[in-house]
């Protein structure tokens, strides 16, 4: 049912760690990319273009040692018209009090992630970080749901009933669900999305 979503269109085009693409996972879980990331930073220009455009000019000199306000990156029109603009915000920012800012070293990370060279691997565990919205570490029926009405929409053509929400969650678990747990893990999603051919290319960012 996922695939299905997918192949659909219904999924974003763009989309957690606290940490940079040399170790993407706290807990060292995922493969290091410090050749991925090097390869961006070489090409990084224009993204530190873009990044400083989003400050106050009185500020730009001093862009790579600022914070862009959560409210400016959600400017940018490839977060504007995207569902889950305030999760992307939320999974790449390394704002200690909380308020989804982004630093330069963390908007170059979301690119790094959503760049066409990122490998599937890294790509799926952040899409799993961004649509686990209670960031317990597994999609249950209340994200289902959430994300379920970030692809839908919340208008009244669009709202799904709360039997057909019901059906496509339990058809969802049906297909994703393994160990029969009543929730998707992280394994459980990337054996899912390995099925997808359109998975990589779709998933990602072009400023």
């Amino acid at each position: 049912m996922l695939l299905e979503l997918w192949e659909r269109g219904c999924l974003p085009l763009c989309s957690g760690g606290k940490s940079c693409l040399c170790c993407l996972c706290p807990e060292g879980c995922l493969p290091r990319r410090s050749r991925h990331r090097a390869s961006l930073v070489l090409a990084s220009s224009s993204a530190y273009k873009r990044f400083s455009e989003l400050l106050p000019k009185e500020e730009r000199e001093n862009a790579c040692s600022t914070r862009v306000p959560k409210s400016q990156i959600l400017t940018l029109p490839e977060l504007r018209a995207n569902p889950f603009q305030h999760r992307i915000c939320r999974v790449f920012s390394t704002s200690d009090n909380g308020d989804d800012s982004m630093s330069f070293e963390d908007f170059l990370d979301m690119l790094s992630v959503f760049s066409d060279s990122a490998p599937s691997d890294i790509k799926s565990h952040y899409a799993f970080r961004i649509f686990d919205f209670d960031d317990d570490g597994t999609l249950d029926r209340k994200d289902l749901e959430k994300l379920v009405n970030c692809l839908t929409g919340q208008g009244e053509e669009s709202r799904l009933s709360n039997a057909e929400m019901e059906q496509l969650i339990r058809n969802i678990l049906e297909e994703s669900d393994i160990d029969k747990d009543g929730t998707i893990n992280l394994s459980e999603f990337q054996h899912v999305v390995s099925r997808s051919p359109d998975f990589t290319s779709s998933f990602k960012i072009i400023l």
